[in-house]
């Protein structure tokens, strides 16, 4: 077995020369930032990509593949849809491969208390027109064939589809480049230029980029980035497992969701495997910082969420919440979370997998990795201008669902920062939500 953490990612190369000018600095070259650089690009808007380590190098490489409506948030429902159809026709925009396949998403229930969840997600989904349905025992056996057992239920979702993480954000933002952004790799933004109140311009460790507008796609690093604008952005890292196999036969049908298990068929013939309700959460500082927004979410989630106390506490205690532009910043000191898998959950997982389907007793497992997920207390994204710094956006907070949202959030903040029709409502995904006193609490999907 494999002794790499981190997946290996399609190279993306920088760019040269650093500009002095440009309309718009997207910070975060995650499949979120990407995207916004596409969408903005697309826009005939003048716009530079700043990613402190390579493209899609923490979660956005490291996710399941999944690009799916199933199970989501209502108030993200709308935003699922739009970026499902900008991603099945993402690999002709681009003219290059993604990974996209539009195979659809299966759910299958071991338990009454889980299956009735389900159901009463589709009742509220139905009235989005969201194409989903529960399957009776004999559809279940031709779309998941060789299982030991039968199930509760399962809830088939036929738009929902996958991509492959290791490709997607390379091929966004090649694409971007194409439509004339700037891409820079191994070029930390340390923080903003602020004059007259607003947004006059990033500084990086590379130089001053002077710019009209900031769009903050940093993932797990944009508290960190926030906190040295005295901008309070309740964010909480979870750490998520994964592993994949070497390729082997098996079905290329929907992307599997169990109650103890996820699995997905790879481009390259291989499996993704996952630990759908377990993940693992530090106790940090930020931990106490924002416990208050996050109480409703851990009185609903304090099994799954695991918390307790490891070595990024320490690290994070130790991390500075300010610093001037002249300083060596938190972004250039540790250029990429890559965190150890956790092998209980995995372990657990496959022997689930192996007990539901025995055909996977024969699969080999090529390489095991983790990486941190961005969870806002309500487990909704921000995409959003921030009204105390004018010429600042967030585009970040997605917990655990910015790989399918990608393409549809890029767009959507494309539209916000450039003033245009949106192509959803902006409102559920408001920053002020946060500093309002309205206390948004976690739903569906989480």
């Amino acid at each position: 077995m494999e002794t790499a953490v981190g997946p290996v990612v399609d190279p993306v190369h920088s760019d040269d020369r650093l500009p002095e000018r440009t309309s718009v600095v997207v910070v975060g070259g995650g499949i979120v930032g990407s995207s916004t650089a596409l969408y903005l690009a697309e826009k005939g808007v003048s716009v530079v990509l700043c990613e402190k380590g390579h493209i899609a190098g923490e979660q956005s490489s490291r996710n399941w593949g999944w690009v799916t409506a199933r199970g989501r948030d209502m108030r993200e429902l709308p935003l699922c849809l739009e970026s499902a159809r900008l991603w099945k026709g993402m690999n002709e925009f681009l003219g290059t491969e993604t990974g996209y396949r539009r195979l659809g998403s299966l759910r299958l229930y071991d338990t009454e208390e889980n299956l009735a969840i389900g159901e009463e997600w589709l009742m509220e989904a139905q009235l989005l027109q969201i194409q989903a349905k529960f399957l009776q025992r004999g559809e279940i056996e031709e779309l998941a064939p060789g299982a030991s057992r039968q199930f509760k239920g399962a809830l088939y979702a036929p738009d929902d589809g996958r991509a492959e993480p290791q490709k997607a954000a390379p091929a966004i933002v090649e694409g971007a480049r194409r439509r004339g952004a700037k891409i820079f790799t191994q070029c930390a933004v340390r923080g903003v230029d602020i004059q007259a109140g607003k947004v006059a311009g990033v500084v990086t460790e590379r130089g001053r980029i002077a710019c009209d507008a900031i769009v903050l796609a940093g993932g797990g690093w944009s508290t960190v980035f926030c906190s040295n604008l005295d901008i309070r952005l309740p964010q909480m890292l979870v750490q998520a497992s994964a592993m994949r196999t070497e390729p082997m036969d098996g079905p290329v049908g929907p992307t599997i969701y169990a109650d103890k298990f996820s699995l997905r068929k790879r481009l390259d013939g291989g499996y993704n495997i996952g630990d759908p309700f377990h993940t693992k959460t530090e106790i940090t500082p930020d931990s106490f910082r924002y416990a208050y927004d996050y109480l409703p979410m851990l009185q609903k989630s304090w099994k799954r969420l695991r918390p307790k106390f490891g070595s990024r506490a320490l690290r994070e205690w130790r991390r500075p919440r300010h610093w001037s532009l002249d300083q060596v910043s938190p972004f250039e000191k540790l250029r990429v979370l890559d965190p150890p898998a956790t092998d209980l959950f995995l372990n657990r997982a496959q022997r689930s997998l192996v007990e539901t389907f025995p055909a996977f007793a024969q699969a080999r497992i090529a390489q095991r990795w983790a990486g941190l997920i961005d969870i806002t207390p309500d487990a909704v994204p921000v995409i959003s201008k921030v009204d105390a710094l004018p010429g600042l956006f967030l585009n970040t907070g997605f917990s655990g669902h910015g790989f399918g949202l990608g393409p549809g959030a890029g767009k959507l903040m494309a539209d916000i920062v450039a003033d245009d029709a949106p192509i959803v409502d902006p409102t559920p995904f408001r920053y002020s939500r946060f500093i309002d006193g309205s206390r948004p609490k976690p739903k569906a999907g989480f």
